[in-house]
């Protein structure tokens, strides 16, 4: 994963996560009314991981759609897994993302999230919040986020920082370990940096 990825990972669950999303809210109304929320959330929970991770999976489930991130991550091999593993390879990219949050989150607290407009996705059931990350001192990042709508949801699907895909960028790693090992090589991968996480909180 590049850098940026990892260091700004805990800005997107600034911008996407709540724990009800209100099925009339339109993508750009979400980015812009969970920001502060759960910064104060963050610095309200810092010493306390454990606590911490939970809010933030709350927070992440009703507006992140990880089948979907994790097909697309997974690509044209995600048909060839059976439904056990798309089940497996899902719960373990999951807990991936909430991971590499936690990782940063006493990095950013600071930050500032400013939603720069809405674009026009592939149809209507699509859209993109264009958004900026303002951290003191240094340049403003490009953050945009990719919704879909499911029935009245509005549902994250990926993210790119300064241009890059965080799908894409996981597709080519995600290839790379299942060409080499298979779907189970993939799960067992995840899983193990998974748990090797914890055991280092």
């Amino acid at each position: 994963m590049y850098p940026l990825f990892s260091k700004l990972l805990l800005i997107i669950t600034l911008s996407f996560t709540a724990a009800v999303s209100v099925a009339n809210d339109s993508p750009e109304q979400i980015v812009r009314s969970t920001s502060k929320d759960v910064l104060d959330i963050i610095k309200k929970n810092e010493k306390d991981n454990s606590k911490m991770r939970d809010l933030v999976d709350q927070r992440l489930s009703p507006l992140a759609d990880y089948n979907r991130m994790t097909s697309l991550a997974v690509g044209r091999y995600w048909k060839s897994a059976t439904p056990a593993q798309q089940d497996a390879l899902s719960k373990e990219f999951r807990t991936m993302m909430i991971r590499t949050y936690l990782s940063a989150l006493t990095l950013y607290k600071n930050a500032q999230i400013n939603v720069r407009g809405t674009r026009a996705g592939n149809d209507a059931s699509e859209q993109t919040v264009r958004t900026e990350v303002s951290l003191p001192g240094q340049k403003p990042i490009p953050l945009d986020f990719s919704f879909e709508k499911i029935g009245s949801e509005w549902k994250v699907f990926d993210i790119s920082v300064e241009g890059i895909s965080f799908i894409n960028n996981h597709r080519n790693q995600f290839g790379a370990v299942i060409r080499k090992d298979g779907i189970d090589g993939l799960i067992k991968s995840l899983s193990e940096k998974n748990n090797t996480s914890r055991q280092n909180k």
